[in-house]
Order: C-alpha cells, then structure tokens, then sequence
C-alpha cells in the first residue's frame, strides 16, 4: 500500500489542480480493468478507495475507460476524462455515449463533450462569491447543486462549489437534516461537467476558481460541445502488481 493508502495497481491523480499545484480532485487509475472485470468488483473497489470516482482503463490503446463511483456506474464525467486523458496521453477517449476528445496544450489537459452527457443539476447563482463560500456543505435541499458567483463577470471568472446531496435508494434527501447526508462526499472539490454545464448555460469561456483552491477552464464550441481543461498531478503511483510466481494461493 502506499501513503494514499491504496492497492497496487492503482494511480492516484489529482485532477484541476491549482495555480500553485495545490488541490484538485482526487481519482483512482486502475490501468488494467481486466483485474475487475464486472460491475459488482468495480463497485466494490470503488467503495473502497472512497474516491468521487474510480476509472477502470478496459483498453490503453483505444482509451476505452469505464467510470465508478461508489453506489453507481457513470456514463460521463469530467475529472475523471481529463485525468485519464493526461495519464494514458492519448487523443480519443471511448465511452458508451461517444467518442470524447482530448488535447495536451501546455500545463493543461483538456477535453470536448457534449453537455448533455453530463449528469443533471441545478445551476444556482448568488450575487457575490462571498455568499458561495459562506454555504454550509451540503446545503438544506435534494438534488445536485452547483453554486456559483461572478468573480469577474467581464473576464469569465466564476467562483463556484458543488454539492452531490443525491437521493438514496429509498428516496431519501442526503442533505442534512431530515434524511440526513450519509456517506457520500459532502462536496466535491472539482467537477468539470457541472462547470461545463455552467458554460454551456452561459455560452462563454470561464476560469473557475471551485473548492478549497481548484481551477477548471471551460470554452463552448459553435457545435454544442464544450471543452474543459485543467492542471493534473500524479499524487501517488500505482505499485506494480506481484507476478504469479510471487503471489501465494491458499484454498479452503
């Protein structure tokens, strides 16, 4: 194991990092899916890790990536493409709803998607950053919320947090409260599809300044896509997996 406390096997990024190379999302690699090859042990390690998201890399050279979070299967989402991107360097990532495209310029990597692949959520905006950053996490309400404020509304700056509070099985608010917040993160340091969303809503480039200190950079496309990019960090490097020889078998 190492300090990230994770099997091996397993990269550890973190996704839109900041200015300084501080934050950002944390995200689970497994670079070889073959070792968890159904839904029930993706989940499985999914809950374990704790992440937001877990990518499984199914093949490295088609980009073919599949998504967990814990409880769930994702379609899309977006720190976990821009991670994957970065890590496995290629310019097509393969995902049952489309082909997503990805681009390295400079310090950051960025992808295209449709926006309506992303998870729904409600855009809420507030008259100052200052009101953003006073909310409690989660704050009282259902349904996934991206809050957000101009910083400066001419040069595209945005101040923004993102709160899950989904809906268990039972239908049961996990928001605080009544139906309480259980288990789940709290809020998410950075989530590219709600910030692509927020573009798209917009139909403009923005520079998001999100969580404790995270950066997301959105640019909608005259064809309804829109790109996302940010900085990504390797933050722990997955240990090679034991050859056969060196594995011991025990039976029952």
């Amino acid at each position: 194991m190492n300090h990230y406390d994770v099997p091996r096997g397993i990269d550890v990024l973190r996704v839109f990092c900041g200015p300084d190379g501080r934050h950002g999302n944390a995200l689970g690699v497994v670079r070889d899916g073959r070792g968890h090859p159904d839904e029930a042990s993706r989940q499985r390690l999914a809950r374990q890790l704790g992440f937001s998201e877990t990518v499984f890399v199914d093949d490295p050279e088609r980009g073919r990536v599949d998504i967990h979070a814990p409880g769930r299967r994702l379609p899309f989402a977006g720190h976990p493409l821009v991670g994957a991107a970065w890590l496995l360097d290629l310019e097509v990532l393969e995902l049952a709803v489309g082909d997503v495209f990805a681009r390295q310029d400079g310090e950051f990597t960025w992808i295209t998607a449709r926006p309506e692949w992303a998870p729904p959520r409600t855009l809420q905006q507030y008259a100052t950053a200052e009101e953003v950053e006073a909310l409690p996490a989660p704050p009282p309400g259902e349904g996934r919320l991206y809050a957000w404020a101009w910083e400066d509304e001419a040069a595209g700056r945005v101040r923004a947090r993102a709160f899950p509070r989904r809906v268990d099985e039972r239908g049961d608010s996990r928001s605080g409260g009544a139906g309480a917040f259980t288990g789940d993160t709290a809020e998410d340091e950075a989530t590219g599809a709600a910030a692509m969303l927020l573009s798209a809503h917009l139909g403009r480039a923005l520079n998001i300044a999100q969580g404790r200190g995270s950066q997301i950079l959105t640019a909608p496309a005259p064809d309804g896509t829109v790109e996302v990019g940010g900085r990504v960090l390797m933050a722990a490097r997955a240990e090679p997996r034991p050859a056969a020889s060196e594995m011991t078998v025990t039976t029952r």
